[in-house]
Protein backbone atom coordinates (compact mmCIF):
# COMPACT_ATOMS: atom_id res chain seq x y z
CA UNK A 1 0.00 0.00 0.00
CA UNK A 2 1.41 3.35 -1.09
CA UNK A 3 2.41 6.34 1.64
CA UNK A 4 -0.32 8.56 2.19
CA UNK A 5 -0.19 12.02 -0.43
CA UNK A 6 -2.75 14.46 0.05
CA UNK A 7 -3.29 18.58 0.26
CA UNK A 8 -4.98 19.60 3.26
CA UNK A 9 -6.59 22.93 4.09
CA UNK A 10 -5.16 25.21 5.69
CA UNK A 11 -7.12 25.60 9.34
CA UNK A 12 -4.35 24.35 12.15
CA UNK A 13 -5.43 25.45 15.73
CA UNK A 14 -3.30 25.15 18.97
CA UNK A 15 -6.06 22.58 19.69
CA UNK A 16 -5.09 20.30 16.89
CA UNK A 17 -1.53 19.56 18.08
CA UNK A 18 -2.01 19.90 21.38
CA UNK A 19 -2.03 16.00 21.61
CA UNK A 20 1.78 16.45 21.37
CA UNK A 21 2.70 18.35 24.13
CA UNK A 22 6.05 18.67 22.75
CA UNK A 23 5.03 20.09 19.58
CA UNK A 24 3.11 22.90 21.34
CA UNK A 25 6.40 23.36 23.26
CA UNK A 26 8.41 23.84 20.10
CA UNK A 27 5.32 26.42 18.82
CA UNK A 28 5.43 28.21 21.59
CA UNK A 29 9.07 28.50 21.19
CA UNK A 30 8.82 29.39 17.94
CA UNK A 31 6.17 32.21 17.97
CA UNK A 32 8.25 33.65 20.57
CA UNK A 33 11.63 33.92 18.73
CA UNK A 34 9.18 35.21 15.99
CA UNK A 35 7.40 37.18 18.16
CA UNK A 36 10.93 38.66 19.48
CA UNK A 37 12.08 39.80 15.53
CA UNK A 38 9.18 42.54 15.39
CA UNK A 39 11.12 44.38 18.20
CA UNK A 40 14.31 44.41 16.73
CA UNK A 41 15.41 46.21 13.50
CA UNK A 42 16.27 43.45 11.19
CA UNK A 43 15.83 42.88 7.89
CA UNK A 44 13.60 40.87 5.86
CA UNK A 45 16.74 38.92 4.56
CA UNK A 46 17.25 37.74 8.59
CA UNK A 47 13.73 37.00 9.31
CA UNK A 48 13.86 34.93 6.36
CA UNK A 49 17.05 33.08 7.82
CA UNK A 50 15.17 33.02 11.28
CA UNK A 51 12.42 31.03 9.39
CA UNK A 52 13.94 28.67 7.75
CA UNK A 53 16.24 28.00 10.80
CA UNK A 54 13.05 27.12 12.84
CA UNK A 55 11.12 25.25 10.26
CA UNK A 56 14.12 22.82 9.90
CA UNK A 57 14.23 22.39 14.44
CA UNK A 58 10.54 22.08 14.35
CA UNK A 59 10.33 19.13 12.09
CA UNK A 60 13.74 16.45 12.17
CA UNK A 61 15.59 15.33 10.86
CA UNK A 62 15.08 17.11 7.67
CA UNK A 63 17.33 18.15 4.23
CA UNK A 64 16.59 21.39 4.65
CA UNK A 65 13.63 24.35 4.84
CA UNK A 66 13.14 27.26 2.22
CA UNK A 67 10.88 30.03 1.15
CA UNK A 68 9.24 30.66 -2.26
CA UNK A 69 8.85 34.23 -2.95
CA UNK A 70 8.36 36.24 -6.03
CA UNK A 71 11.12 38.98 -6.73
CA UNK A 72 11.29 42.47 -7.90
CA UNK A 73 10.42 41.52 -11.78
CA UNK A 74 7.13 38.96 -10.36
CA UNK A 75 9.38 35.62 -11.16
CA UNK A 76 9.39 33.13 -8.38
CA UNK A 77 12.48 32.29 -6.66
CA UNK A 78 13.67 30.78 -3.47
CA UNK A 79 14.12 33.78 -0.56
CA UNK A 80 15.65 31.68 1.96
CA UNK A 81 16.91 28.29 2.05
CA UNK A 82 19.44 25.99 4.71
CA UNK A 83 20.86 24.38 1.85
CA UNK A 84 21.93 24.02 -1.82
CA UNK A 85 20.00 20.65 -2.29
CA UNK A 86 16.59 23.11 -1.52
CA UNK A 87 17.23 25.25 -4.14
CA UNK A 88 17.80 23.13 -6.37
CA UNK A 89 15.15 20.98 -5.82
CA UNK A 90 12.81 24.80 -5.84
CA UNK A 91 14.26 25.81 -8.91
CA UNK A 92 12.62 22.24 -10.69
CA UNK A 93 9.69 23.23 -9.61
CA UNK A 94 10.24 27.00 -11.68
CA UNK A 95 11.71 25.76 -13.76
CA UNK A 96 8.08 22.82 -14.56
CA UNK A 97 6.01 25.45 -13.31
CA UNK A 98 4.95 22.39 -10.98
CA UNK A 99 5.59 21.17 -8.02
CA UNK A 100 4.16 20.60 -3.91
CA UNK A 101 5.61 23.92 -2.81
CA UNK A 102 4.40 26.10 -5.92
CA UNK A 103 0.73 23.52 -5.47
CA UNK A 104 0.88 24.91 -1.85
CA UNK A 105 1.16 27.98 -2.93
CA UNK A 106 -1.34 28.48 -5.71
CA UNK A 107 -4.31 26.73 -3.97
CA UNK A 108 -3.64 28.12 -0.28
CA UNK A 109 -3.41 24.43 1.13
CA UNK A 110 -0.65 22.15 3.09
CA UNK A 111 0.71 19.49 0.65
CA UNK A 112 2.05 16.40 2.06
CA UNK A 113 4.39 14.19 0.24
CA UNK A 114 5.00 10.87 1.46
CA UNK A 115 7.08 9.36 -0.94
CA UNK A 116 8.50 10.82 -4.33
CA UNK A 117 8.69 7.34 -5.44
CA UNK A 118 5.01 7.03 -5.56
CA UNK A 119 3.26 10.00 -5.90
CA UNK A 120 1.97 10.54 -9.27
CA UNK A 121 1.00 14.52 -8.40
CA UNK A 122 4.09 15.60 -10.10
CA UNK A 123 5.83 12.92 -11.54
CA UNK A 124 8.36 14.59 -13.78
CA UNK A 125 9.62 17.14 -10.77
CA UNK A 126 9.18 14.20 -8.14
CA UNK A 127 11.37 11.53 -10.59
CA UNK A 128 14.23 14.48 -11.04
CA UNK A 129 14.01 15.44 -7.26
CA UNK A 130 14.83 12.03 -6.35
CA UNK A 131 18.20 12.46 -8.31
CA UNK A 132 19.15 14.72 -5.94
CA UNK A 133 18.44 12.52 -2.71
CA UNK A 134 15.09 13.50 -1.68
CA UNK A 135 12.04 11.21 -1.14
CA UNK A 136 9.40 13.31 1.03
CA UNK A 137 7.72 17.20 1.71
CA UNK A 138 5.91 19.20 3.20
CA UNK A 139 4.95 22.67 2.09
CA UNK A 140 2.44 25.19 3.33
CA UNK A 141 1.72 29.14 1.88
CA UNK A 142 2.34 31.93 3.62
CA UNK A 143 -1.08 33.38 3.54
CA UNK A 144 -1.18 36.93 5.20
CA UNK A 145 -4.99 38.63 5.16
CA UNK A 146 -6.07 38.44 1.65
CA UNK A 147 -2.33 38.03 0.08
CA UNK A 148 -0.61 34.52 -0.49
CA UNK A 149 3.27 36.06 0.30
CA UNK A 150 4.84 32.44 -0.79
CA UNK A 151 5.05 29.29 0.33
CA UNK A 152 7.45 27.23 3.13
CA UNK A 153 8.84 23.87 2.64
CA UNK A 154 10.60 21.23 4.36
CA UNK A 155 12.37 18.27 2.14
CA UNK A 156 13.37 15.15 3.89
CA UNK A 157 16.03 12.51 2.69
CA UNK A 158 13.40 9.41 3.13
CA UNK A 159 9.82 9.07 2.62
CA UNK A 160 7.19 9.81 5.54
CA UNK A 161 9.42 12.40 7.95
CA UNK A 162 6.11 14.77 7.81
CA UNK A 163 2.59 13.11 9.32
CA UNK A 164 -0.52 14.37 10.27
CA UNK A 165 1.35 16.20 13.15
CA UNK A 166 3.66 18.05 11.13
CA UNK A 167 0.92 19.10 8.87
CA UNK A 168 -0.47 21.06 12.30
CA UNK A 169 2.59 22.35 13.22
CA UNK A 170 3.79 23.64 9.75
CA UNK A 171 0.27 24.94 9.16
CA UNK A 172 0.36 26.83 11.99
CA UNK A 173 4.00 28.02 12.19
CA UNK A 174 3.41 29.23 8.57
CA UNK A 175 0.39 31.25 9.65
CA UNK A 176 3.25 33.52 12.14
CA UNK A 177 5.51 33.47 10.05
CA UNK A 178 3.40 35.25 7.18
CA UNK A 179 2.29 37.83 9.61
CA UNK A 180 5.99 38.31 10.13
CA UNK A 181 7.12 38.57 6.56
CA UNK A 182 4.06 41.16 5.75
CA UNK A 183 5.37 43.31 8.63
CA UNK A 184 8.69 43.08 7.37
CA UNK A 185 7.28 43.90 3.94
CA UNK A 186 5.00 47.02 5.47
CA UNK A 187 8.53 48.46 6.96
CA UNK A 188 10.19 48.13 3.90
CA UNK A 189 7.77 49.50 1.80
CA UNK A 190 7.32 52.63 4.41
CA UNK A 191 11.36 53.31 4.23
CA UNK A 192 11.20 53.12 0.49
CA UNK A 193 8.55 55.75 0.34
CA UNK A 194 10.15 57.86 3.37
CA UNK A 195 13.14 57.53 1.17
CA UNK A 196 11.54 59.30 -1.89
CA UNK A 197 9.95 62.18 0.52
CA UNK A 198 13.60 62.68 1.67
CA UNK A 199 15.04 62.69 -2.00
CA UNK A 200 12.34 65.29 -3.20
CA UNK A 201 12.80 67.29 0.24
CA UNK A 202 16.78 67.40 -0.73
CA UNK A 203 15.68 68.22 -4.42
CA UNK A 204 13.43 71.18 -3.50
CA UNK A 205 16.24 72.27 -0.91
CA UNK A 206 18.87 72.68 -3.65
CA UNK A 207 16.53 74.21 -6.02
CA UNK A 208 15.85 77.14 -3.25
CA UNK A 209 19.78 77.27 -2.65
CA UNK A 210 20.41 77.74 -6.31
CA UNK A 211 17.43 80.35 -6.17
CA UNK A 212 19.49 82.47 -3.30
CA UNK A 213 22.66 82.47 -5.02
CA UNK A 214 21.00 83.43 -8.49
CA UNK A 215 18.95 86.12 -6.28
CA UNK A 216 22.52 87.50 -4.90
CA UNK A 217 24.36 87.17 -8.17
CA UNK A 218 21.99 88.55 -10.88
CA UNK A 219 20.09 90.96 -8.69
CA UNK A 220 16.20 89.16 -9.03
CA UNK A 221 13.59 88.51 -7.26
CA UNK A 222 12.68 84.89 -6.30
CA UNK A 223 10.50 84.39 -9.16
CA UNK A 224 13.19 85.54 -11.52
CA UNK A 225 15.44 83.25 -9.80
CA UNK A 226 13.07 80.19 -10.38
CA UNK A 227 12.32 81.67 -14.34
CA UNK A 228 16.25 81.37 -14.83
CA UNK A 229 16.34 77.98 -13.06
CA UNK A 230 13.33 77.10 -15.63
CA UNK A 231 14.93 78.52 -18.76
CA UNK A 232 18.00 77.06 -18.17
CA UNK A 233 17.08 73.60 -17.51
CA UNK A 234 14.32 73.66 -21.27
CA UNK A 235 17.09 74.81 -22.83
CA UNK A 236 19.66 71.92 -21.79
CA UNK A 237 16.66 69.32 -21.52
CA UNK A 238 17.96 68.52 -18.20
CA UNK A 239 15.84 68.74 -15.11
CA UNK A 240 15.63 71.94 -13.29
CA UNK A 241 16.76 69.94 -9.88
CA UNK A 242 20.36 68.95 -12.02
CA UNK A 243 20.44 73.04 -12.96
CA UNK A 244 20.41 73.93 -9.60
CA UNK A 245 22.79 71.47 -8.60
CA UNK A 246 25.13 72.92 -11.27
CA UNK A 247 24.53 76.68 -9.77
CA UNK A 248 24.89 75.46 -6.19
CA UNK A 249 28.19 73.71 -7.21
CA UNK A 250 29.46 76.51 -8.48
CA UNK A 251 30.12 78.19 -5.46
CA UNK A 252 32.56 75.70 -4.13
CA UNK A 253 35.88 76.66 -4.35
CA UNK A 254 37.77 74.52 -6.87
CA UNK A 255 41.37 72.33 -5.77
CA UNK A 256 43.99 73.46 -7.01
Amino acid sequence: MAPESRSAPVTGTIADAVHAQPAVDQLVAAFARMSGFFLTAGTAGTALKLITSLATEMVAPTSGAGISMLDGSGARMTAAATGEVVEEADSLQYQLGAGPCLTAWADRVVVRVDDFGTDQRWPEWSRRAARLGLASSLSAPLVAGTQALGAIKIYGARPGICGQREEHLLSMFSSQAAMLLAHMRAADDAERVSGLIAESLRGRDVINLAKGIIMARDRVDERGAFLILASTARNQNVPVRRVAERVAMSTVPRRR
